[in-house]
């Protein structure tokens, strides 16, 4: 039997992996008081009285904006205690499955991103965490690093719960049309997670072979804006009674919402290598958020 040691178990993609890890074996799940990335050198001790196969990171520091005054956190918790669980991980010869981001690309390509593009993040966030994909893979450590991107979920606060908000409150709303990528659910990273380790574990040929970093996102594309009129339309459709119409959501350039740290203009992700490696199919965008604009509903 598979052991898997699941890290961040209470954040949005962490609180799905609970779900859909727990039939592949024997799994314990750890909140930050169990294993604080924020003082990495304290997670040896974790891993190595427990001794997993697949070690899953679903930890991370992911407040973008802060971690420009807070650099040194976020270093920590994205890249050190990365380099800590890797090494742990090559003297197990286990398995480190990590979720990385789209914020590790500048944006500036035309066209979707492949995983050997090269990266150039905009962004202490992004530093860091391409700081720690650089740290698993100098380790040695068998490793599946997803990159993902414009992620939610039905728990925690998320775009469509405050633009669903907004519209209840406002006759109209501005948001943001100069930016481009796909909104992909916790929901189908975990599904996608344990697909493949349950394929690591019973496919020796693909396990000799499938270490490395792949991306992992909905399928198709859209922008900010695209993404907040689909909302407020599948929720009109719903019987949700709002002020603001899909009309009434204005278009305006990033330039005009300014916040501290740069974000991508273009995060599309192309996942033909994740998809032919593992023998997957990936959902539109718009399948997973139109569950989720249902399960918001009152």
């Amino acid at each position: 039997m598979v052991k898997i040691l699941l890290l961040g178990k209470n954040g949005q993609v962490g609180w799905e992996l609970q779900r859909a890890l727990s039939p592949l074996g024997e799994l314990r799940a750890c909140d930050r008081c169990e294993a604080n990335l924020d003082d990495p050198e304290s997670l040896r001790q974790l891993i190595r009285d427990y001794a997993p196969d697949v070690i899953v990171n679903a930890a991370a520091y992911t407040a973008v904006d802060k971690a420009e005054s807070d650099v040194e956190s976020a270093d920590r918790v994205n890249a050190q205690s990365l380099a800590v669980l890797a090494e742990e991980t090559k003297r197990l010869d286990a398995w480190l499955i990590h979720y990385s981001t789209d914020y590790v690309f500048n944006g500036s390509k035309e066209g979707f991103y492949l995983e050997n593009d090269s990266t150039a993040p905009l962004s202490v966030y992004g530093q860091t965490k391409r700081d720690g994909e650089v740290a698993i893979a100098a380790s040695g450590c068998k490793h599946l690093i997803f990159r993902t991107s414009w992620v939610f979920a039905s728990r925690g606060g998320n775009f469509a719960k405050t633009m669903l908000r907004l519209a209840a409150e406002r006759d109209s709303l501005n948001v943001v049309a100069d930016q481009f990528g796909a909104p992909t659910s916790a929901e189908l990273i975990a599904d996608v997670t344990a697909l493949a380790i349950y394929r690591l574990q019973n496919d020796a040929a693909l396990a000799a072979s499938a270490s490395g970093i792949y991306h992992l996102v909905a399928a198709g594309e859209t922008s900010w804006h695209g993404y907040a009129q689909f909302v407020i339309a599948e929720a009109i459709r719903l019987g949700t009674p709002l002020k603001a119409q899909p009309n009434q959501v204005n278009p305006i350039p990033a330039s005009a919402y300014p916040v501290p740290a740069a974000r991508p203009q273009n995060s599309r992700l192309d996942t033909t290598k994740l998809r032919e490696r593992f023998n997957i199919q990936l959902p539109n965008w718009q399948y997973h958020v139109q569950r989720l604009v249902c399960e918001l509903q009152p």
